[in-house]
């Protein structure tokens, strides 16, 4: 059930940029994001007392929850959004699938998690995998590379909100970490919306599809996503949870195929095959053969 929930997140995650893709066209990336909080915050908040999971916050906890909110969402999401603005959803899916190369040196220097023998090479070969599918033949990138910086802050963000998660996961129940990270969100993306990207409140952007886009990003990507991540990383660790991380394109490029016509290479479905294959060696765990004492 715990890998399960994992899954569902980078599945979620995975869709969410196809999503994000087609309101780009009508709304900015932080008018964007913002929007997605909006729904979000609601959702949760109805969820926790349909669940009767509330929970007070404690004051000691404060500076925590609110560093928390600030690297994820408001520094991730700032980073994705205008990232995947300026590059396609699948390079850009590739890009946050690095996530877990990063993680397990941050993990060992502050939480002290080791990686087995198969971590490793679950790791390495899904790397090779990104590799595949985001770099061309003569080893250049097919993005702006302004777009891949954005994409690798938001990289960064997510790593050392990983550490922090772990934190809160032994202080608070995952639908409590979410909400309130999310309703903290608001208040930083705000600003930003006001001062930059005060034209997109205007009604007629708000087209059908566009609204369907929103209310899938702030229900599943922004809300259920985030509730299955951080139970996940609760129950077995920051760098095994970021390891499913590396599905996100795997899904993003299915996405990309069927709903927006993205033209999926042969390079591209080797490196998905790679990705797959690097994810279920990180997770295998071989079996112990039992002895009998005489």
């Amino acid at each position: 059930m715990v890998h399960g929930s994992a899954l569902l997140a980078m599945f979620f995650w995975g869709i969410s940029y196809i999503w994000s893709k087609q309101v780009f066209e009508h709304l900015a990336p932080a008018t964007t994001v913002f929007f997605r909080l909006v729904i979000s915050v609601p959702f949760l908040f109805i969820l926790v007392k349909l669940l009767r999971q509330h929970e007070r916050i404690q004051r000691q906890h404060y500076p925590l929850i609110i560093l928390s909110a600030v690297l994820n969402p408001f520094l991730y999401f700032m980073g994705e959004s205008f990232g995947l603005n300026l590059v396609s959803p699948t390079i850009s899916a590739v890009i946050i699938a690095t996530i877990p190369l990063f993680t397990p040196v941050f993990a060992f220097a502050f939480l002290r998690e080791r990686l087995s023998k198969l971590n490793v090479a679950g790791l390495f070969v899904s790397f090779v995998g990104i590799l595949v599918m985001l770099l061309q033949k003569d080893l250049s990138f097919a993005a702006s590379p302004l777009g891949i910086l954005y994409l690798f802050g938001a990289v960064m963000a997510a790593v050392v909100y990983g550490l922090l998660l772990k934190r809160l996961t032994t202080l608070y129940r995952p639908t409590t970490i979410v909400l309130a990270q999310n309703f903290i969100g608001l208040f930083f993306f705000l600003p930003v919306v006001l001062l930059f990207e005060k034209d997109q409140f205007a009604v007629d952007h708000l087209r059908a599809n566009v609204v369907v886009s929103l209310l899938m990003l702030g229900v599943f990507a922004s809300s259920l996503a985030f509730v299955l991540f951080t139970n996940a990383v609760g129950k077995i660790g920051i760098t095994r949870s970021n390891i499913y991380t590396n599905m996100i394109p795997v899904f993003t490029a299915f996405f990309s195929f069927t709903l927006l016509g993205e033209n999926i290479t042969f390079d591209k479905m080797i490196g998905v095959v790679l990705v797959i294959v690097g994810v279920a060696i990180s997770q295998y765990k071989p079996k112990r053969s039992l002895t009998i004492q005489e």
